[in-house]
């Protein structure tokens, strides 16, 4: 197959669990023998317009106007208007959060080449809730319908998209890992240097994943644990003003900034972990969180719906930004890491990323 994909960023351009899952994505379908064409915008000018790279294409244009962290992109619409001269198969857009995949469903409304949406999480961390809801009734449904398959990754989020009213072929294929890579058996990582309970953040410092709440009740949990340490894993806009709450509460001995951490560094990381805490008002399934329970470590998630079935016995969610419940919540990982450290067994999880690859392939095949 002669596959595009339309997506408004992809790793290692930028950082996050859905730019990583279209890499590797096209990574594994140009494996598989097929011609894949990642059309991108260009996160920083530097970058090459054209790359080669792990048998795939990345073609990046000119991102145009960004308005609240979604690139408006001329050049995306000037490129898809003429992509029938590429002899495509098929195009693969990701998230319906962004306007280049409104392009892509505008190309398909006006040609033949058959489109397929994968919604890596039905609200947008960027726009105001109300604002978005607002799309998703318009414009984001709009968007769904003029897909030939929208892929979800649980049940509950496809009953979700159901309900705003899109009639497109939905076919569930779960979020996967590398389930080889991030395993509790292993080294752990040198960039953790604590003696007392480990409590992990990971993912961008960005309003949607509300890291200052971890933060804030990370505080809380040294009053029981002072011994405990945070690591916070990642980049954003919100590292200054993190590093301000840090200080005005008084726990920088207790607090490490590391930054972007390489993907090879990630399974040490999490295995020095006891506790991720993930304090999200909006995700689609969180790799991150996928990650560390297949690492051995305890997950604390705001309580998704699509989310929670999956949490269950790794971890406890709860409810939206109640301060005192997250505190709570970690202070009961790490008593049960202490009690049990006894790793659960990766065995169970059963989210395995070449599963994702192949059902992916497969639907896409039959457009």
């Amino acid at each position: 197959m002669r596959i595009l994909r339309v997506a408004p960023w992809i790793y290692p351009d930028t950082k996050g669990g859905g730019d990583y899952h279209v890499h590797a994505m096209s990574r594994d379908q140009a494996a598989m023998g097929h011609d894949v064409t990642v059309l991108t915008t260009r996160a920083d000018p530097s970058l090459p317009r054209v790359e080669q790279t792990h048998g795939y294409t990345i073609l990046r244009v000119s991102p145009g106007v960004t308005l609240l962290g979604n690139d408006v992109s001329p050049a995306v619409a000037r490129y898809l208007w003429h992509a029938d001269r590429e002899n495509f198969d098929v195009i693969h857009a990701h998230s319906h959060c962004y306007f280049v995949t409104n392009l892509a469903a505008l190309k398909r409304r006006l040609g033949d080449i058959p489109l397929a949406i994968t919604n890596h999480g039905l609200y947008s961390q960027n726009a105001p809730e109300r604002l978005f809801t607002l799309y998703l009734k318009t414009l984001g449904r709009w968007t769904f319908n003029q897909a030939d398959v929208v892929f979800c990754y649980t049940e509950v989020d496809k009953e979700r998209v159901r309900k705003l009213g899109v009639t497109s072929q939905i076919e569930v294929v779960s979020n996967g890992i590398d389930m080889e890579r991030f395993t509790p058996e292993g080294p752990e990582s040198e960039l953790i240097d604590a003696d007392g309970p480990v409590v992990l953040f990971v993912g961008r410092f960005t309003d949607g994943k509300r890291p200052w709440l971890a933060v804030e009740a990370f505080a809380e949990v040294l009053e029981e644990y002072p011994d405990a340490e945070l690591y916070l894993c990642g980049e954003g806009g919100l590292r200054e003003d993190l590093e301000t709450q840090v200080a005005e509460l008084g726990i920088g001995e207790s607090v490490t900034f590391l930054g972007h951490v390489p993907y090879d560094e990630m399974p040490k990381v999490y295995r020095s972990g006891d506790v991720l805490v993930l304090p999200s008002r909006a995700e689609g399934v969180p790799r991150t969180v996928l990650e560390a329970m297949a690492s051995g470590t305890r997950v604390v998630v705001n309580d998704l719906e699509q989310v929670s079935s999956i949490v269950e016995r790794y971890g406890n969610t709860v409810q939206s930004s109640d301060l005192v419940a997250f505190l709570r919540a970690i202070q009961s990982q790490i008593r049960d890491s202490e009690r049990d450290n006894i790793k659960p067994r990766k065995e169970r999880l059963r989210y395995k990323w070449e599963d994702t690859v192949r059902t992916t392939v497969e639907v896409l095949r039959e457009l």
